[in-house]
């Protein structure tokens, strides 16, 4: 599934590398939402942004749910989003499970907003996710991904409705030019290379492929697949790419595996042979960065900077 389409291929001096702002709460420490904040609270947090080196942010809903923005104050936060040099080439959802039994169906009708406030701004990717709100352990926890979370329902009817569900959108979003990208995540329908490439084999989308996001997979606290067979498997399908790294340690002798998050560079998963091997499928979509822990942002920069690097100089059409 090559993801090259008509747009122009890009190269290390203008691909589309975005901050993400996982760093940032929605909920201030006053109660208040960045929802109801004036443009020049957004812009003082847009300022770190810019002032790491980014010149792309993804909003991250976690941060700022840009789809629930009226017109004049999606025009408002676009308008900081411009001044401070930088562009949004992609909206991510964040814990918006389409298929959870309480709210699928509103999140279904978010994604909805997404996909048109994307084609409104000119961003021509969203990612969206089957993986739902922590739960009050994970939030206990140091690093949520070592308490186990809520598990997707392994029953054909719930597949069907994750399929047919994300066909809608993948419908809605090509009407408008638009590509998804699928999350993989742990105990979801994406929670394997496997199981990721059968599903969007089922929704049988062109638009529609994965978010090869594999560190959700190898920070994991388990037996987890090697993350160069992962790569192999959802390759052709790869779509809008969240990165990021982490150490994984796994000791035969007892069991015990510890991870913890590292800079691309330095992590478990070789970045230069995983893009490598995506763009040998004519892989052109954006990167996201993220990390958890410490200052996040500025290991995105540093992670932004070993991409730029690592890129292609050129690209030949395939």
């Amino acid at each position: 599934m090559s993801t090259q389409g008509t747009k122009p291929l890009y190269t290390r001096a203008n691909w589309p590398i975005a901050a993400a702002m996982i760093q940032y709460p929605n909920i201030l420490p006053d109660g208040s939402s960045v929802q109801d904040q004036t443009a020049g609270q957004w812009a003082a947090t847009l300022d770190d942004v810019a002032d790491a080196g980014f010149t792309e942010l993804d909003p991250t809903d976690a941060w700022i749910r840009i789809a629930d923005l009226s017109e004049a104050r999606l025009a408002e936060f676009m308008a900081v989003v411009h001044g401070k040099g930088l562009s949004i080439p992609a909206i991510s959802t964040s814990r918006k499970n389409l298929i959870c039994r309480e709210k699928g169906a509103d999140h279904l009708a978010y994604a909805h907003r997404v996909i048109d406030t994307a084609a409104k701004i000119g961003a021509g990717s969203v990612c969206f996710g089957l993986f739902g709100a922590l739960t009050e352990a994970q939030l206990k926890a140091l690093w949520f991904w070592t308490v186990d979370g809520h598990k997707a329902p392994d029953d054909k009817e719930t597949w069907d409705l994750a399929v047919a569900r994300i066909q809608e959108l993948g419908d809605h979003a090509a009407e408008l030019g638009i590509e998804i990208a699928l999350e993989m995540y742990e105990d979801t329908y994406l929670g394997t290379a496997d199981s990721a490439v059968r599903l969007v084999q089922d929704i049988d989308r062109t638009n529609v492929g994965i978010c090869a996001d594999l560190g959700n997979l190898v920070r994991l606290h388990r037996p987890v697949e090697h993350w160069a067979s992962m790569i192999e498997k959802v390759a052709p399908y790869a779509r809008y790419w969240h990165v990021k790294n982490y150490t994984r340690t796994e000791d035969e002798t007892t069991g015990m595996i510890v991870t913890a998050p590292a800079a691309l560079e330095f992590g478990v998963i070789n970045y230069r042979a995983a893009i490598r091997k995506v763009l040998e499928y004519g892989f052109n979509s954006p990167f996201l960065c993220e990390h958890y822990g410490g200052d996040g942002l500025s290991v995105s920069a540093t992670n932004r900077a070993y991409l730029k690097r690592i890129l292609p100089r050129e690209r030949l059409p395939r």
